[in-house]
């Protein structure tokens, strides 16, 4: 564990990553690089548990590490709190009055439970499933949201040697009867209010013979009823049912091999049908081992690790295995409760949990960021610059290696920092680029945020940043179980041979790196070559330091009408530190030469902005269709790309607002968070001609 206050600024000297040793060079390509721990041999097994090669041993030699330490904590729902306000509303442009109603918890404190007792529900929930009836290489579904007993059910169904296949909680049911039917689990562990979604696809999944319910949540005896009339030879029970099963039925555990099948996690489809990664044990492990060498220093035993993002999406799954291997205390908390604006009676997960360290996705970032500044200009003149002043003056100091910046901490930041629990001393960001600005923000107004790049294909595992090597301008470098070269991209003209910094398709290879997609030799042949190596689709660059760059995507590439490429992820990431902007989509035409952008406005901004050039109006459903102020979203978002660099053709012609929140459920955005471009498109095309034709 490392001593004293992690700083966001670059102590550590490069080069942070280094050629891999006995290459030959090949036309087209750099040279593959490595962490300088993995320069001889990439890591398969953690440096701190070489005994460990299964995700099975992790779990018992986690236990046997931390004992009775906390292990995990979750909070139970004590009511949920209704509220209702009349909003206008444009309805076939006609305003009118309409009830919107908005949705309070009340939570618990934590409860928590010790590393030896996580180990004993782990080997109970494997023994009830063998008392079911289940045998090794049997498979079970996890079709749920994020949760101590989801990890549990993935733990337990391992120390049996039964592979799991995850989904996400929002798949709708074509998502889901495509993961059950094609890898034929013969058991779903699932949240209740899924039921009626299981019970329409259970005729297709015909294998599945037992249905757990996790009963943290309230069941409605009407689904079950539904689902048992329905399907009368499909066991129903709840998760504690299948633990004290396990209880009175203990059976020895059937350990896993390196070689076995840990699970098969289906990538959450922004284009097509998902596809099935299969992760064996030895895929996993190496990941742990890998994130472990760039951060296992600065998180350990008495750190809390806040966990709400999917635990279907690699990012979080490695994150929560690593904690145990780390002996941190997780503590489960929901995205619908983080923040103590949707709760009542109690404090939001943040503050309740106090986390040391936090990973998140950018638009939760980029919340936190807004929340902050509207705090602050919310305050007096004198309040105002004094925050802004000593943000550009801590921004210098460290910099420049001089001391100071722990006063400003003390007195300027404290009400920030206990706002998120007070005990924050890192935090992640990944599963997208986030802005400069607002990276620099946290940092400078919480504590560093590090970058976090993989793939479910690659277990997560692409680039983590080091905490000494904190910086703005890359990602970091790569964890000590991948070696990534860059490979030409002659198309849109990004060369390894380019200079000043070689540039090119990433590509990856190492002991965490899938094999094969789950019954798909076509998508197999095309993503991974015959010696490992495995093709991202994103463009990267090295830099002077070793670190990688992330610059393009190859799918989100356009060629504009004057023969130039535009990079979406990049612009987006640049126009969403406007304050105005809660989610975007930048769409560029072919046959046009400039970008257009639809956003969801962030409602406080947007009537503050309204206010301020003398629109009217009370709810976002109103605003959005106020010309004058579509003028003044344009000019904030134009504004912002030129503030954030970019070019003249890069920068938008036209906004387009929506007047709903882009969810899961909509279809606008995937399971991972991530845009799904043809229905964003599909549903505001009118707008964007529109926003074309009035430029």
């Amino acid at each position: 564990m490392s001593k004293g206050p992690l700083l966001p600024r670059m102590s550590a000297k490069p080069p942070f990553s280094v050629e891999a040793p006995n290459q030959t060079p090949v036309e087209g390509e750099t040279l593959a690089r490595r962490h300088p721990i993995s320069k001889d041999e990439i890591l398969s097994r953690p440096h701190d548990a070489p005994e460990v090669s299964t995700v099975y041993e992790l779990v018992r030699n986690a236990a046997a590490k931390y004992g009775n330490a906390k292990c995990m904590g979750s909070r139970k729902l004590v009511h949920t709190h209704q509220e209702t306000k009349k909003i206008k509303k444009i309805v076939d442009g006609e305003e009118v009055e309409v009830d919107k109603n908005w949705t309070f918890f009340e939570l618990s404190p934590y409860e928590y439970i010790t590393f030896t007792e996580y180990e004993q529900l782990v080997l109970q929930l494997g023994s009830g499933l063998r008392k079911l009836g289940l045998e090794k290489n049997d498979r079970v579904h996890i079709f749920a949201a994020t949760s101590q007993q989801w990890l549990a059910m993935s733990h337990g169904a391992g120390s049996q040697t039964m592979p799991i296949v995850t989904a996400y909680d929002t798949l709708g049911e074509e998502g889901l009867r495509h993961s059950m039917v094609a890898t034929k689990a013969k058991a779903i562990f699932l949240d209740p209010h899924l039921l009626p979604t299981l019970t329409n696809v259970l005729g297709d999944a015909k294998e599945v013979k037992f249905v757990i319910w996790n009963n943290v949540h309230k069941v409605n005896e009407a689904h079950v009823e539904k689902l048992k009339a329905s399907y009368p030879d499909v066991t129903i029970l709840s998760f504690d049912d299948l633990r004290k099963l396990g209880e009175e039925n203990p059976v020895d555990p059937v350990p896993p091999t390196p070689e076995d099948l840990f699970g098969i996690m289906y990538t959450s489809g922004s284009t097509g049908t998902p596809k099935g990664v299969p992760l064996k044990h030895r895929n996993v492990v190496a990941a742990v081992a890998g994130v472990t060498v760039v951060v296992g220093p600065y998180i350990g035993p008495g750190d809390g690790l806040l966990t709400y993002l999917p635990l279907a999406h690699i990012l979080e799954f490695v994150f929560e295995n690593a904690s145990l291997h780390w002996g941190s205390t997780m503590g489960y908390g929901n995205p619908k409760t983080l923040s103590d604006n949707s709760v009542r009676n109690c404090n939001g997960d943040i503050k309740e949990f106090k986390p040391s360290v936090l990973v998140g996705v950018p638009a939760v970032w980029e919340t936190v960021k807004k929340g902050i500044i509207a705090k602050v200009n919310a305050g007096s003149p004198v309040v105002r610059s004094l925050f802004w002043g000593a943000l550009a003056l801590k921004e210098k100091l460290l910099a420049n290696g001089l001391p100071g910046s722990g006063v400003l901490d003390a007195i300027v930041f404290k009400k920030i920092k206990e706002a998120t629990g007070g005990r924050m001393k890192l935090c992640m960001n990944g599963g997208g680029p986030i802005s400069k600005d607002t990276q620099k923000f946290i940092s400078m107004a919480i504590c560093p945020m590090i970058h976090g790049y993989g793939l479910t294909e690659s277990t997560a595992m692409g680039c983590l940043q080091n905490p000494l090597e904190w910086t703005t301008e890359s990602l970091g470098c790569m964890p000590a179980s991948v070696e990534i070269k860059l490979v030409d991209f002659a198309d849109a003209g990004y060369f390894a041979t380019n200079k000043p910094n070689p540039q090119g398709e990433i590509w990856l290879r190492g002991p965490s790196i899938l094999e094969e997609y789950y019954e798909n030799p076509k998508e197999t042949a095309e993503a991974v070559t015959a010696d490992g190596w495995f093709k991202t689709g994103d463009i990267g660059e090295w830099d002077k330091n070793g670190h990688l760059k992330i610059i393009d995507r190859k799918k989100n590439l356009v060629k504009t009408l004057n023969g130039e490429y535009i990079a979406l992820e990049k612009l987006e990431s640049i126009y969403r530190s406007a304050t105005v902007v809660a989610n975007i989509c930048v769409y560029a035409d072919s046959s046009k030469t400039k970008p257009v952008a639809i956003i969801v406005p962030a409602e406080p901004a947007l009537k503050n902005l309204a206010k301020s050039i003398g629109v009217k109006g009370e709810s976002i459903e109103e605003l959005v269709h106020d010309k004058k102020l579509q003028h003044a979203v344009l000019a904030e978002l134009q504004a912002a790309g030129r503030a954030g660099g970019l070019s003249g053709i890069e920068i938008i012609e036209g906004a387009v607002m929506s007047d709903e929140e882009w969810t899961p459920q909509n279809g606008l955005v995937t399971a991972a968070q991530k845009l799904n471009r043809k229905g964003i498109l599909a549903k505001f095309q009118k707008d964007v001609d529109d926003a074309y034709a009035h430029k």
